[in-house]
């Protein structure tokens, strides 16, 4: 079980992020117990094809310890800003101290003997740090980097919905819908993180608290390390869409009202959407999705919301009422 005790400005201070290095380093997860992680077989057959004569496929899959599926806290900063560069995580990463590295790969894997390829590199505490950077960085490029922007728009979509719930029902509703063993009372937020055996209780008291989606996680995941900002990773919302090609919605008599690129938008906006999402499904530019949106937007059947430096749009109720009915009729 961990607990924080989160004060009333703790509660105010509270805060959301997106990492993409958290993602990258999660990743592993699926690719290590498939089974688990069926929703995001598409992805595991392409990664695992593409990764299995790269030389650093076995120090990856090395860092995720076995039944516990713990990976080391260093590869995984907490956040310092809700929409951080890949890049200026990774430079986060290299300037650990390779004490701290070797330390944190141990504690991972719990007492349990290390595989031959961390075993050696922990003989030696820089090139450790220096060969696991190099290898997530590599990963990065080769797993992530290519579908990231379907990722962030989806991460970013449950960042606003959960602003909103904040907006709306308070901290609390935010707080328990993290994860289904999740508990509010008194102060305090407990959480049943895993199966594992683990006691941990802090204090936020002024340090922040960040709300971290992420897309391969099955519960919420929390790192103990108490010299960090305390951190959840919770399971993001509409995971099950992400590798999914949906067929076009037919627009029908919706066309004649808005035209048909307003209409298929209108239809397709389910969920908060970027710009740049909304234009990669439709293969075309993204200023060409951005005037009509506007149009949606000056009309009242679109609302927006920033989120860093990107803004969704999601359809208003009136866009609701607009879209669903023709959406059922429409064969």
């Amino acid at each position: 079980m961990i607990s924080y005790r989160l004060g009333v400005d703790d509660l105010a201070d509270m805060r959301f992020a997106c990492s993409p290095l958290l993602e990258t380093a999660t990743s592993l997860w699926a690719l290590t117990e498939p089974s688990a992680h069926v929703l995001h077989l598409p992805w595991i057959r392409q990664t695992s094809a593409a990764l299995r004569d790269r030389p650093e496929r076995e120090l990856l899959l090395a860092l995720v310890a076995p039944e516990v599926q713990w990976l080391p806290d260093f590869v995984t900063p907490r956040p310092a800003s809700p929409l951080p560069d890949v890049e200026e995580e990774l430079t986060r990463v290299r300037a650990t101290p390779p004490r701290r590295a070797v330390a944190d790969v141990i504690r991972a894997y719990g007492g349990r003997p290390l595989p031959p390829v961390l075993e050696e590199l922990c003989a030696t505490p820089r090139r450790l740090r220096d060969r696991v950077c190099a290898a997530m960085a590599s990963y990065w490029e080769l797993a992530m980097a290519p579908h990231w922007s379907r990722m962030r728009a989806l991460l970013e979509a449950d960042m606003v919905h959960r602003a909103q719930l904040l907006a709306r029902d308070g901290a609390a509703a935010v707080l328990t819908g993290l994860d289904p063993s999740a508990r509010w009372s008194d102060g305090v937020l407990r959480l049943r993180v895993s199966s594992y055996q683990l006691d941990y209780d802090a204090d936020v008291r002024g340090r922040g608290f960040w709300l971290v989606p992420t897309l391969f996680a099955k519960h919420a995941i929390s790192p103990v390390d108490p010299a960090e900002p305390p951190t959840v990773a919770y399971p993001a919302r509409g995971v099950g869409t992400l590798w999914e090609s949906r067929p076009a919605r037919r627009p029908g008599a919706l066309t004649d009202l808005l035209g048909k690129s307003r209409a298929s938008l209108l239809l397709d906006l389910t969920a908060p959407t970027s710009t740049v999402e909304l234009a990669r499904r439709r293969e075309v530019s993204p200023s060409a999705v951005s005037q009509h949106l506007s149009a949606l937007h000056s009309t009242g059947l679109v609302t927006r919301a920033r989120s860093g430096r990107v803004v969704l749009y999601s359809r208003s109720r009136l866009g609701d009422q607009l879209a669903n009915p023709w959406s059922r009729d429409t064969p």
